[in-house]
């Protein structure tokens, strides 16, 4: 076997282990505080490590939009407030970073810490797909999955290539899907009175 061929192997090895150590390993928010700020998101779910690039811009412009719209109505009723990417700590295993969420004043009273993270959940909270299957897994699965256990009342997943949303609602302690929901179609919520928004304008 040549040097060359010997490195290679080595490498490989190197490589394989570092993967195996790396699903054994659980992660916490206190090892986000010592990864870059380089644009990637950094997330935690059960202890596992997520990290996906900085959203493009379809993906942006939607969540702008729906933050948007969430924000106009909230000024209006003086309900709650309306926040992009916020940082939602809901324990030291589940660290994540949703696209849009929505929180009543007096639930962000009661999960808001001193640094400016929510301790506990929203009542809604909004997430665009990105492409890539492990995208749609950590979005459909996983956070599906955390967010209908800590108690989020709504879910609405935004797939902006389909130009289409999810929305699932809390029934009896979990979120399941409601609706499916077009470009024609008009988006509207029992959590959030009066609130209603054609999905053409959101894409």
């Amino acid at each position: 076997m040549s040097t060359l061929e010997v490195l290679e192997t080595v490498e490989t090895v190197e490589t394989v282990e570092t993967a195996e150590i790396l699903e054994t390993v659980r992660w916490t928010s206190a090892d986000l505080e010592l990864f870059p700020d380089n644009g990637n998101r950094y997330e935690i779910i059960n202890g596992e490590l997520l990290v996906t690039r900085a959203p493009n811009w379809k993906h942006q412009k939607v969540a702008t939009k729906v933050s948007v719209e969430l924000d106009k109505w909230s000024t209006q009723t003086g309900l709650g407030e309306t926040v992009q990417a916020p940082g939602v700590i809901f324990t030291d295993d589940d660290n994540v970073i949703p696209d849009v969420v929505w929180i009543s004043n007096n639930r962000l009273v009661e999960v808001l810490d001193a640094k400016g993270h929510l301790q506990g959940a929203p009542e809604l909270i909004v997430e665009v797909l990105s492409p890539g299957a492990e995208n749609d897994r950590r979005d459909r699965q996983l956070k599906l999955k955390l967010y209908s256990v800590q108690g989020v009342r709504e879910y609405w997943i935004f797939d902006h290539q389909q130009q289409k949303a999810e929305i699932y609602h809390r029934e009896n302690g979990l979120l399941k899907l409601a609706m499916t929901l077009f470009s024609e179609d008009i988006l509207t919520s029992p959590l959030l009175p009066d609130f209603k928004v054609a999905m053409a304008i959101l894409f």
